[in-house]
Order: structure tokens, then C-alpha cells, then sequence
């Protein structure tokens, strides 16, 4: 299982990237502006989150268990940089609640699950002490589901208004909505 793990833990990164792709893919088939602007924000709040990490981790620089213990099996490349909080699990859990926000159907439980064994992979092969990645965890969901608290109500606005331009095919796959008019033959915009 070494192979699998190691594989897993350095590459997992591209599994997130699928699973944002996907919940894009979920928006886009609902016609919801509110879902479209979750969507929209699982990748933004993992930025929010990694950018947040970045001065925590700099400001504890815990030393990696893979150089802080002697004798420890270490089954992939030790980093040099410092070990608290994990960034892989700061973008794993900000992915899974991310995508929890969008749906709680089976890609946001697939999301948790991937978000958990990653950061059990990260302390399997030494880069990472547990509580790194349960920090990590914690930050990457708190700064996705706070903000998108707080950016919510724009965000679906924007959304709603590039749903009525020229972007609505990236955002919808459903048709554009066709506006009735009063009477027949009329047009819709000026009065006949």
C-alpha cells in the first residue's frame, strides 16, 4: 500500500481540482444562481484558506516530523518547509465544505472522504504530525464556510446578472428563459 499512499498524498491535489471541476458541472445542470455562486466560491475560498495558512504556518514553524525524528519511515520527499498547519489538508477541507456548501449529495460526502484519507496519507508517510493535518482540516472548512457567509448574497447577484449575458452558457445549461408578452405580436420590451 506504500505506492498507493505516496501516490495519493503527492498527486491528490489533482483529485480536488476533479471535484471542483465537478461541482462547476453540478451548478451548471441546476439553474440556480445560489448554487452556481457556491460553486463559484469552493475555488476561491480555497485560496482564502491557503492564504490564510501561509503567515500561521510561518508564524509557528513547526519542523516536519520527517526531520524532527530521527529513525521515522519516511515514504516520500520531506519539504522544507514547516509543518503546521498542512497545506494539503488546508485545501482538502476547504474543497469538502466547499462542496458541502453546493451539494450534500454524493460529491460533497466523495469530497469529505478524499479530504480525510489525504490528510491521514499526510501523517502516514511522515510530512505531517496529526495535528497538523486536523488543523488544517479546521482552518481550510472555517474560511470556506465563513466567507462564503459573507460573500454569498454578491456573489449570487453577479452570478444571477451573467446568467442574463452572453456568459449565461458557462453558468447554465439550461435554455434562456423567454419573456411573455401582454398581448400577442407584441414586443416584450416596448409597448406596441
Amino acid at each position: 500500500m506504500h505506492g498507493l499512499i505516496v501516490a495519493y498524498t503527492g498527486y491528490g491535489e489533482v483529485l480536488f481540482a476533479v471535484l471542483l471541476a465537478a461541482g462547476l458541472w453540478v451548478a451548471r445542470s441546476r439553474d440556480d444562481a445560489r448554487v452556481m455562486a457556491a460553486a463559484v466560491w469552493a475555488p476561491l475560498g480555497v485560496l482564502c484558506a491557503l492564504a490564510i495558512n501561509q503567515p500561521i504556518s510561518a508564524a509557528v514553524a513547526e519542523v516536519r516530523p520527517c526531520r524532527a525524528l530521527p529513525g521515522v519511515l519516511v515514504l516520500a520527499h520531506c519539504g522544507t518547509d514547516f509543518s503546521f498547519p498542512s497545506d494539503h489538508a488546508t485545501m482538502a477541507g476547504a474543497v469538502a465544505a466547499g462542496l458541502l456548501l453546493l451539494t450534500r449529495r454524493l460529491l460533497g460526502w466523495i469530497s469529505v472522504v478524499a479530504a480525510l484519507l489525504l490528510a491521514w496519507s499526510r501523517v502516514y508517510v511522515a510530512a505531517h504530525y496529526p495535528h497538523d493535518v486536523l488543523a488544517g482540516l479546521l482552518i481550510g472548512a472555517t474560511v470556506s464556510v465563513l466567507g462564503w457567509l459573507l460573500v454569498r448574497g454578491v456573489l449570487t447577484r453577479v452570478v444571477t446578472a451573467l446568467q442574463a449575458s452572453r456568459l449565461r452558457p458557462l453558468l447554465s445549461s439550461a435554455p434562456i428563459p423567454q419573456h411573455r408578452s401582454t398581448r400577442a405580436g407584441s414586443d416584450p420590451v416596448r409597448p406596441g
